[in-house]
């Protein structure tokens, strides 16, 4: 069983630059769908914690339907969600709450506006460092 493993989009593979302790199955710009085609076989590695960020990158597609069948594949003593831009993506953002609540996981909201970098969406250095920090199970 691995101690940590994190899996999602950009702001997936910002954290996992930060727990470097941790395996990753991430990709910038990565599409929940996608990431099931890419990842999906690997979403059933056993860890105790698992960090998620799905959603931001999804475009006329069902998020909950892909959130909800990675999510029922992981198999972690914990779950961590990192949500998406409130502004940007609620469906997605929806989606995610919602699958989270189901298996009763841990919902991490986005960083505070002054730890978002100037494109609106990525966390700035300190914004990674403060998400990293709260998936760290207790």
């Amino acid at each position: 069983m691995l101690e940590c493993l994190i899996m999602g989009d950009s702001i997936a593979v910002g954290v996992a630059q930060q727990r470097k302790e941790c395996s990753a199955y991430v990709q910038s710009g990565i599409s929940s769908p996608n990431f099931m085609k890419k990842f999906g076989a690997k979403a059933d590695t056993p860890a105790k914690t698992v960090v998620i960020s799905l959603g931001a990158n999804d475009f006329k597609v069902n998020t909950r339907e892909h959130v909800l069948k990675l999510r029922q594949k992981v198999k972690a003593d914990h779950v961590f969600w990192l949500l998406p831009s409130e502004e940007k993506k609620p469906d997605a953002v929806k989606a995610v709450q919602e699958v989270a609540k189901q298996f009763n996981d841990t919902v991490i909201p986005r960083p505070d506006k002054k730890l978002i970098s100037k494109d609106g969406i990525h966390p700035t250095a300190q914004g990674y460092k403060d998400l990293a920090a709260k998936t760290k199970a207790k």
